[in-house]
């Protein structure tokens, strides 16, 4: 089988800078590259760790859906970004204001002693997980 990585995911924002601004000062975000369209750009961010890159597009037109809160949207799509961290509450802290928080923090000690969960909004409403505490299961049950 052919090697797979993961390489990147496009985000579409009506403030590229906003959103490249957002990303690098709460989430360890730094400029990768950046591609030159004339007017436009596309402006590639990646992790500190490199394992995880996003893609920024400029927005043309308006969502065709309203905005989402709480989790993320039911339908089919992606439902949230997350990323995992020491602790949610002084996460919450560091961002101050620009944490948007959609849903949360909430509590599931019932599944896994410690995860504590935050979701927030980003600059054009994407809604973002912010976690602490979540643990693989051991064995999960196989696929059917």
């Amino acid at each position: 089988m052919t090697r797979l990585a993961f390489a990147h995911m496009g985000l579409s924002a009506r403030d590229l800078r906003a959103t490249e601004a957002f990303y690098t000062k709460h989430f360890g975000f730094r400029r990768a590259r950046v591609v030159s369209l004339g007017a436009d750009e596309i402006i590639f961010l990646k992790t500190a760790a490199g394992d995880l890159s996003f893609e920024l597009f400029k927005a043309v037109g308006e969502p065709p859906a309203p905005p989402v809160m709480g989790d993320g949207p039911a339908y089919p799509g992606f439902r949230h970004l997350a990323f995992q961290v020491d602790s949610v509450d002084e996460k919450l802290r560091e961002m101050g204001a620009d944490a948007r928080v959609t849903q949360g923090p909430m509590d599931f000690d019932a599944f896994i002693p410690g995860w504590r969960t935050v979701w927030v909004a980003d600059p054009d409403g994407r809604i973002i997980e912010i976690s602490q505490g979540y643990q693989d299961q051991d064995n999960p049950p196989p696929m059917k």
